[in-house]
């Protein structure tokens, strides 16, 4: 019988997004089913889930514990195949606005309540059986949204299942009002340094990481760089107590899905071998702005949430440089006001060399994938991060931040690593206004030799961003937990 996994994450593609998260747990689960996992995904019955929901079946009930209410369990299935549960509780789960906030951006009173029922399904579905004995051999736990299952299982009166939590961000961490504890019916011994107290306040995030038989991040060197401060966020000293439970896998990406071969979503089709063509996209892009149509100027791009973290203030600090190199500059996202504003006033000032777009829209960020020459992620700190991926599969060589999973997945063009045809982008270091001004010439240097330019295009495209070696990782650790004699409670 194939190993049973469920994965539980407060988002997932095509049903809800905010963030990365959500292309993780739609994609992950279809490459560990392609070998040979029998893995499932638990969502949160948010509207936007319950509405596509077809041909659903209620499976199962799940009593009240401590204020988390009952809830139903809904079983249905994601386009891609993959068996989907969805709990079924309207009183938390019934509103507008995001899976997190109302419609207004603010945070929702109770969310500690909302995800502490994610965790607790979680932690039911490894211990009930449902759909003909289907009952969790693992629990793959995705950040502080379902991170209480691996106390509420670690505390279960009955056999356990082994839990693997994954951190997609360690800057959010679920914190509450230490009244939450009882509330929410954990135990007393849990109350604790060694446990989910963190600085007089009920941490979820530090439930996944204290709890957890093994912990995962988004790529190997942001697994190093939360080991100490300031990337660890205050929890530094439990995550290098535990790592050797700590693992970094890079993530992948859906390379169906994103592939400029077959992309239905940008003006032109286009491979490595065929980059000529990639032009077209350049021009569609630059007219969707009404940007001049210059196919010699490099067009850069950035696709991402507005915010510190991504490094955006930094790319609105140096846009007017950037444009008198001379280069456009697009901006595609959403995210602090004050950081949208700005951009918005670059382009009212600037209109034909910057354009700037606030919000998302999946055609939108396609389309600028494949038009832009340069892609620019200046990240402070990146988990992971998924469209210096997406760049270089489309031939946009991406200027990023030297940090986390953007160091893991973007080879610096160097002689050396042009010599050996791994390099595929250019490296922000350190990551501030110099970093950012420096790298950006040494690509325009780059841009400006036609042969240079081309290698590492290439170079990018013919990288393997898939999620089957990924898979194979997880896979491992699941069976590696499966095997040890889990710890006392």
């Amino acid at each position: 019988m194939p190993q049973r996994i469920l994965f539980a994450a407060a988002e997932c593609v095509p049903l809800v997004k905010t963030g990365g998260l959500a292309d993780v747990a739609g994609a992950l689960p279809v490459a560990l089913r392609a070998s040979g996992l029998d893995v499932r995904v638990l969502l949160p019955g948010y509207p936007q889930v319950t509405a596509a929901l077809r041909g659903a079946r209620r499976v199962a009930h799940i009593d009240v514990l401590g204020e988390l209410p009952p809830a139903g369990l809904l079983r249905a299935e994601l386009d891609t195949g993959v068996p989907l549960y969805v709990i079924d509780c309207p009183p938390l789960y019934e509103r507008p606005g995001g899976p997190y906030q109302d419609p207004a951006g603010r945070d929702w009173p109770d969310n500690a309540l909302r995800f502490a029922l994610l965790g607790r399904a979680a932690a039911w579905l490894a211990v009930h059986p449902v759909d003909a004995d289907w009952r969790a051999d693992v629990l793959h736990l995705n950040d502080w949204h379902a991170a209480l299952g691996a106390a509420y299982v670690r505390f279960s009166e009955r056999p356990r299942a082994p839990v693997l939590f994954t951190v997609h961000n360690l800057a959010f961490q679920g914190l509450f009002d230490a009244g939450w504890h009882a509330r929410l019916a954990l135990p007393t011994a849990s109350w604790s340094i060694d446990g989910v107290e963190f600085h007089g306040k009920l941490s979820l995030m530090k439930a996944g990481l204290h709890y957890a038989d093994a912990i995962t991040t988004g790529s190997p060197t942001y697994a190093r760089e939360i080991q100490s401060a300031p990337l660890g966020m205050g929890l530094e000293g439990l995550l290098a107590a535990r790592r050797d439970a700590l693992h970094g896998i890079l993530n992948g990406i859906d390379t169906a899905l994103w592939d400029p071969r077959r992309d239905p979503l940008i003006a032109a089709n286009y491979d490595a071998d065929s980059l000529a063509a990639k032009a077209a996209n350049k021009r569609a892009l630059q007219s969707r702005f009404a940007l001049a149509a210059d196919a010699a100027i490099p067009l850069v791009a950035m696709v991402s949430r507005l915010t510190d973290q991504k490094g955006a203030d930094l790319v609105a600090d140096f846009a007017e440089a950037l444009i008198a190199a001379p280069a456009q500059l697009v901006v595609v996202g959403n995210g602090e006001r004050a950081l949208e504003r700005r951009v918005e006033a670059l382009a009212a000032r600037h209109g034909g060399r910057i354009g700037v777009y606030i919000g998302f829209d999946e055609a939108l960020a396609h389309l600028t994938e494949a038009g832009a020459d340069m892609f620019l992620m200046p990240s402070r700190f990146e988990p992971c991060g998924l469209n210096q991926m997406y760049s270089q599969r489309y031939g946009t060589v991406p200027i990023v931040g030297a940090t986390g999973g953007l160091v893991d997945s973007v080879v610096d063009c160097t002689e050396a690593a042009l010599a050996d045809g791994t390099a595929s982008g250019f490296h922000v270091r350190p990551i501030d206004a110099d970093g950012l001004r420096a790298a950006f010439a040494r690509a325009l240097a780059a841009y400006r030799d036609a042969d240079r330019w081309r290698r590492l295009q290439r170079n990018g495209m013919t990288k393997d961003f898939g999620w089957s070696r990924s898979a194979a990782e997880y896979a491992r650790l699941y069976a590696q937990i499966a095997r040890r004699e889990p710890p006392a409670g």
